[in-house]
């Protein structure tokens, strides 16, 4: 059974940082595609960013050179690298994983799977004030 348990997260002042983990277990994780989603308040889950095994990584457009994903296989930890927070980004937070890819870039966007993925952790919450 696949695993996912997050840390992190927490209440900053705008253009603060915050850096979540997430820690795999259960599986092989160095083989699955992971990512992160948020989901606002009143708003639908969305994706963030995400990585393949490869390290090869996807944001979508609003976080780009603000957030960077990362993975650490050896340790099987998830990391999310959040610099220069807006209150825009205030949300609940959540890692997840599947066996296939969770993210494309169609037409110039970045779009993201949001149903159907193996794993989710049980979200944190990022709270940022303006």
């Amino acid at each position: 059974e696949v695993q996912l348990v997050q840390s992190g997260g927490g209440s900053v002042p705008a253009g603060g940082s915050l850096r979540l983990s997430c820690v795999a277990s259960g599986y092989t994780s160095e083989n699955y595609y992971m990512g992160w989603y948020r989901q606002a308040s009143g708003k639908e889950r969305e994706g963030v960013a995400a990585i393949d095994p490869a390290g090869s990584t996807t944001y979508r457009d609003s976080v780009k050179g603000r957030f960077t994903i990362s993975r650490d296989n050896a340790k099987h930890i998830l990391y999310l690298q959040m610099n220069n927070l807006k209150p825009e980004d205030t949300a609940m937070y959540y890692c997840a994983a599947d066996h296939e890819p969770i993210s494309a870039v169609l037409g110039g966007y970045s779009v993201f799977t949001k149903n159907g993925l193996d794993a989710w952790g049980q979200g944190t919450l990022v709270t940022v004030s303006s």
